[in-house]
């Protein structure tokens, strides 16, 4: 994986933007499962499929997934972070969580996730780390001043919520109560 060049940044956030929340600003429909064929969003986007083959490459966080459908076509996905208003199945299956699991968010927002818990709010589900280091990098993007909280993640999964866990390895549940997580302190 090589670092993605200013443009091809902007890109990854068009892709973004077009295959998680808005498909209908580039004319494009994504199927239930989230997928749009190749040759649709060269052309929606106006591309090359050089283009797009660096991007997905050279994501730090593996944010798309190409693949062929059953007659060969091929089709790319955001791998996780839909909007709920695009409400898709990514068809992920429930799977049992490491016991703790890692939430970085900006120290501004510390108070309100221990009264709350975390919540999805306009996504489908809360997104958590596998790991302290990617949830600091995580948190990052919204602040320099950020907090790690730990999720009991085993004890949620006994409680009865559901973890999956999408193909590049960002946890995902419904929400996290305030009782099941805990700021972490270095």
């Amino acid at each position: 994986m090589t670092a993605l060049t200013p443009e091809q940044v902007r890109l990854s956030k068009r892709m973004s933007l077009v295959l998680r929340h808005r498909p209908e600003a580039a004319g494009l429909a994504l199927d239930a499962n989230g997928w749009v064929p190749v040759a649709e969003l060269l052309t929606a986007l106006k591309i090359s499929r050089a283009d797009l083959d660096a991007v997905v490459a050279g994501n730090d966080k593996a944010r798309f997934a190409v693949a062929a459908d059953p007659g060969g076509v091929e089709r790319i996905r955001a791998s996780q972070g839909h909007s709920r208003r695009v409400n898709v199945d990514l068809e992920l299956p429930v799977v049992e969580p490491p016991a703790t699991l890692f939430h970085g968010t900006p120290r501004a927002n510390l108070g309100s996730i221990m009264k709350d818990g975390l919540r999805p709010r306009s996504r489908d589900h809360v997104h958590l780390s596998p790991d302290v280091p990617t949830a600091l990098t995580v948190g990052r993007r919204r602040s320099p001043d950020v907090v790690v909280l730990e999720v009991a993640a085993g004890a949620m999964a006994r409680a009865g919520y559901s973890f999956h866990r999408s193909d590049n390895g960002v946890w995902l549940t419904s929400a996290v109560p305030p009782g099941l997580l805990h700021e972490r302190l270095e």
